[in-house]
Parts: structure tokens; sequence; C-alpha cells
């Protein structure tokens, strides 16, 4: 096999710093984004706690109360919805972004293997083909393997994203649903 220069392992050197620069980037800027989520959930909640807790104070008898109650409860459904989809999308932002990017050292690898392998076959003794070749057919298997998984967890992960969207929003409608009926028997 042959050997690396300096040139060519400090050039390699530094593409894994700059990977991991841009990984450590992509991480903070999602803790960041999550930090910041949390903030403003937290705020509004206090807000309409409050909100809340004046509308509830001002009742005038048990069925406004229970009226009261009834309208409160979707907005902090809808709210508490919303948050869960915010946080998924960034988890699932930062998961695709680290993909793409093992994606590509995978590559690299990949590509620097061939090379290395077409090198050591152009100075191997003879016969040893046969063996360059299974080695070859070897790493195109593995590569294939990886591929299919991929697209498994990817065709897994939009099935999971399009049942748990369906089921949040049916869940959405039976709650506004209930607490609409709960509401009209009584005030009725």
């Amino acid at each position: 096999m042959s050997q690396f220069t300096p040139e060519q392992f400090a050039a390699a050197n530094k593409a894994n710093v700059e990977t991991l620069l841009g990984l450590t980037n992509s991480a903070f800027a999602n803790a960041e984004r999550l930090a910041a989520l949390n903030l403003n959930t937290a705020r509004a909640v206090l807000e309409d706690s409050v909100a809340n807790t004046k509308s509830l104070l001002s009742a005038k008898d048990v069925q406004e109360l229970v009226s009261l109650q009834g309208t409160l409860i979707q907005p902090l459904l809808e709210k508490s919805i919303s948050y869960a989809r915010s946080v998924y999308e960034i988890a699932s932002q930062g998961q695709e972004e680290l993909g793409k990017v093992l994606e590509g050292q995978l590559a690299d690898l990949n590509k620097n293997v061939a090379a290395a392998l077409d090198k050591a076959a152009k100075s191997a003794p003879a016969g040893s083909d046969v063996a360059v070749a299974a080695v070859k057919s070897a790493i195109a298997a593995a590569n294939s393997a990886y591929d299919n998984f991929s697209k498994a967890v990817k065709q897994a992960t939009e099935i999971v994203e399009t049942n748990v969207a369906a089921a949040t929003n049916a869940t959405v409608k039976a709650v506004s649903t209930t607490t609409k009926a709960a509401s009209s028997k009584k005030v009725a």
C-alpha cells in the first residue's frame, strides 16, 4: 500500500477538523433553537395561566366556570401539540444534518479505499487480481446494504411521521368535539 505524504495527511486532518466544526456549529444552532423554543413556551404558558386564572375567577356561577374550563382546554392542547411538533422538527433536522455528514464521510472513505485498492492492485504480485476483486466486491456489497438500510430507515421515518400527524390531528379533533359537547351539556 502507498504511504501518506505530509500534505495528504495535513489535508485529511484539515477536512476532519472542518467536518467536526460544522457538526459542532450545527449542534449549537439546534441547542439555541431548542432553548429559544423552551423560553418562548415558558413565557406563553405563564401568560396563558395568568389570563386563564383571571377568566376563571371572573366566572359568576358554576355553569359559567364549567363552560370556561371547557373552552380553555382546547388552546392548551393545541399549544402542547405545537410545542411537541417544534421539538420533533428541531431533532429531525439535527439528525438529518448528521446523516448527510456521515453519508459524505462514508462516500469519501469508499472513494479513498477504492483508490488505495487500485494502487495496490497495480503493484501487487501476479495472481492477486482475484483477492483485490473480492475485496472490491465485498465493499460494493457493504455499500449496497448500507444504501438499502438507509432507504428503509427513511421510509420508516416518513411512515411514522405520517401516522403521528394523523393521530395528533385525530386527538385534537376528538378533544375539541368532546370539549364542545361537554360545554353545551353543562350550559344547557
